[in-house]
């Protein structure tokens, strides 16, 4: 049965309480628990992955370098290098890496995912691309129709450079718009599209590829009704998948955050208004609503994953059972996602590319879960993106006890009867649903579930 369900507060009231510092969870632990981990530790669990886990293999790519940098960013991005020499030799270090790790992956593993992010890969051309995804094609066969996707800058890509990158194995791009308001885009030190977006997707759509279109709210000047325009005309060009990041201020983490609170940032309550509005009219547009922020035409493969409660996440965002591989990162800063380990490269491009160069591996810090923090990272990634978990369910796929599961998480009832009075969440003897309420508050729930968080000092970003 039920226990504790009800309404206690108003939505304000809601956003008051609940919008506190929180992890947003892309990986279990987060990043800011990384550790020192040496290339030895990583390759160890490079080896173990052939073994445990999924076979398949998803494959991430990082190309920190962008043309100028907006304000808002919270990648670890740098301006593209003056020198040519510079910029061959990171891509050099980025095929040299590929080779020493696939010496340790199991030929048979299928690609199920190539994911090109920054930084803007698209600062680059698209021949360079090209050819990393071919390089990576001819080292393993491909599940049926991998996803092999591109962050795309559309501030600085012309005709031509769209259509070059069509024919460059990609299949789905995702357009960081933004926002649309020249205004917002120059307060945040942001490029307007180069080409207009109509133009993008019909190039796109001919090429028979599948669109991304990524907005930004919580920016300084954006209103509820401004947003909404954003979204009303993003809807009109009928993307596949529509994303509405909440911007995540940390300027004690990217100092340059820091020029965005002298043009001064929306309240929490504001930007609640304008992810409500955004999502009403998506929703009445057709579109389905998955996880945090993105929104999906009926028929991809995200939203039936949902429906079977199979949806799952990296770092690269959400993906299908189908496409979910271990994720081998490659590049600087890249980080590495395992079944047991995480593994970072150095941020320094220097050193990351002399290193490679030198036939070593540049990781220097990570994470090794243990067999409870196996169980607390697959607990909270059903949640955060199924928005239920069923403790039965969760014990099978775990060869364990659902008291095993339970023992895992921080499982304090008092703390999940408050949320279930709160009307965030609905509670049984078997799991945990989200209310539709609840849904801005995933985050909150995550995080009375995970032990790390009894006694942290560590920073995170409010989830509104």
């Amino acid at each position: 049965m039920f226990r504790f369900i009800g309404m206690k507060y108003d939505e304000k009231e809601l956003v008051g309480k609940y919008n506190v510092a929180v992890p947003r969870y892309t990986s279990y632990p987060p990043a800011n628990y990384f550790v020192t981990l040496g290339a030895d530790d990583y390759m160890q669990a490079v080896d173990r992955s052939n073994t445990e886990g999924t076979k398949l293999l998803s494959f991430y790519l990082h190309m920190p370098f962008c043309k100028r940098l907006c304000h808002y960013c919270g990648c670890n991005s740098y301006i593209m290098p003056r020198s040519r020499e510079e910029l061959d030799n990171y891509i050099k270090a980025i095929h040299r890496e590929i080779d020493i790790v696939a010496a340790h992956l199991g030929k048979n593993r299928p690609i199920s995912q190539i994911h090109f992010g920054g930084g803007s890969p698209t600062a680059l051309p698209a021949s360079v691309l090209k050819e990393i995804n071919e390089h990576l094609l001819s080292l393993f066969p491909t599940i049926e129709r991998p996803e092999i996707a591109v962050e795309c800058h559309p501030g600085y890509l012309d005709e031509k450079d769209w259509v070059d990158l069509t024919n460059s194995h990609f299949n789905r791009f995702s357009l960081g718009v933004q926002d649309t308001d020249l205004k917002v885009l120059e307060t945040v030190g942001r490029v307007p599209a180069k080409v207009p977006l109509k133009q993008i997707m019909e190039i796109l759509r001919s090429a028979g590829a599948s669109v991304n279109m990524d907005f930004l709210f919580g920016l300084p000047l954006q209103t509820p009704d401004s947003f909404a325009r954003n979204i009303e005309a993003a809807i009109a060009l009928q993307p596949d998948r529509l994303v509405t990041f909440s911007y995540g201020h940390v300027p004690w983490v990217f100092k340059r955050q820091q020029l965005l609170e002298k043009a001064g940032l929306p309240e929490a309550t504001v930007k609640q208004q304008m992810y409500e509005r955004a999502s009403e009219l998506l929703l009445q547009a057709g579109y389905k609503s998955i996880g945090l922020d993105h929104f999906v035409l009926p028929g991809d493969e995200l939203y039936l994953a949902l429906k079977e409660g199979l949806l799952a996440r990296n770092f690269q965002g959400y993906c299908t059972r189908r496409t979910t591989g271990q994720v081998y990162a490659f590049g600087a800063t890249g980080i590495s996602q395992l079944y047991d380990s995480y593994a970072q490269n150095t941020k320094d491009i220097g050193e990351y590319v002399a290193t490679t160069l030198s036939g070593r591996l540049s990781t220097f810090k990570g994470y090794k879960l243990t067999r409870q923090e196996v169980i607390v990272k697959e607990v909270i990634e059903r949640l955060m993106c199924n928005y239920r978990l069923s403790w039965s369910e969760l014990a099978a796929t775990l060869s364990c006890s659902v008291g095993d599961v339970k023992s895992a998480v921080n499982y304090n009832e008092e703390l999940l009867g408050q949320m279930a009075e709160d009307g965030l969440i609905e509670w049984t003897d078997d799991g945990i649903v989200m209310s539709a309420v609840g849904h801005p508050f995933v985050r909150n729930v995550a995080a009375a579930l995970d032990p790390l968080m009894r006694n942290t000092n560590k920073m995170f970003s409010k989830p509104i």
